[in-house]
């Protein structure tokens, strides 16, 4: 998972701020917005599941669709520090737990283990580089041919 985690990060490296919002696809898909969303998906799936904090104490978007948002004042530098940061808080969760033991904090699913949402997770992140590998191509490619 830690592989998957720096490979999303390193995504943002040697890209402007512009071209980290850049949207190529009709979806709400930036290489920021995926840091971002994959910061929602740390805090869902181990500040929620693992822990039992609801999502409005958590401070997130309502929706999956929502974290993908991306607000005027986000910048490559805030949101991998807001990333870093729920990875930090990632990690504690999830330190004293054995792998098979039960978590219930999700409100829309039954119990999972935690060997079940670090697989769950390992298979979000390695989709969202994938999509982020696809995007930084574009934008290097853009940036090659003088934005045509």
């Amino acid at each position: 998972m830690r592989t998957y985690r720096r490979a999303l990060r390193a995504s943002l490296t040697s890209v402007s701020e512009a071209e980290a919002r850049r949207r190529l696809v009709p979806s709400k898909t930036t290489l920021l917005s995926l840091v971002k969303h994959a910061t929602y998906v740390e805090r869902i799936w181990f500040g929620e599941t693992v822990t039992g904090t609801p999502r409005a104490d958590l401070g997130l978007p309502p929706t999956v669709d929502d974290s993908f948002d991306l607000d005027p004042d986000d910048t490559i530098a805030s949101v991998l520090a807001r990333h870093e940061e729920a990875v930090a808080a990632s990690e504690s969760a999830a330190r004293q737990l054995a792998l098979d033991d039960e978590l219930t904090g999700h409100p829309r699913i039954a119990a999972v283990t935690l060997r079940w949402v670090y697989l769950h997770m390992v298979r979000e992140l390695a989709q969202h580089v994938g999509h982020a590998e696809i995007l930084r191509e574009q934008l290097i490619a853009q940036r090659d041919s003088g934005g045509r």
